[in-house]
């Protein structure tokens, strides 16, 4: 068994963040802080193959397979976007096809109360970041 956190195990600490920033509004600052720490997204990533359709801002995300896992790299140019696509990165990436398909995001993104604190577009678009990256795991599983 490996020593990194399991999906749920980072989820559970993802809530237990949340719940301590309390109202929508400092959910939403952390969210906006952690796509601040996403690391810069080289120029041939920023392909239109890369793009993550039905997102209001333009939002990449490349995908790097490394062994049986599946390498997440991701950025944005709206602020909120970046920080939503940091928060699905933190839940996926270096993980294996089958736990992210075995995952059930929606729920996830529900427990952290995003869906709610987002307007229909932004959370339309969220929904579009995990689609992309199901799709990855399945293309990859």
């Amino acid at each position: 068994m490996s020593d990194a956190a399991s999906i749920d195990d980072t989820l559970a600490e993802l809530v237990e963040e949340f719940d301590l920033l309390g109202d929508w509004e400092g959910r939403i600052e952390y969210v906006i802080d952690l796509g601040k720490g996403l690391a810069p997204l080289d120029d041939s990533d920023r392909a239109e193959a890369n793009k993550v359709p039905g997102c209001a801002a333009q939002v990449w995300l490349a995908v790097r397979r490394r062994g049986d896992r599946l390498n997440l790299l991701a950025d944005s140019d709206s602020a909120l976007a970046k920080g939503n696509i940091a928060l699905l990165l933190k839940l996926y990436s270096g993980r294996t096809p089958s736990e992210i398909l075995g995952f059930d995001a929606r729920a996830a993104l529900d427990r952290l109360g995003l869906p709610s604190a987002l307007t229909r577009q932004r959370a339309n678009g969220l929904n579009s970041m995990v689609g992309r990256i199901r799709e990855a795991a399945l293309a990859a599983g």
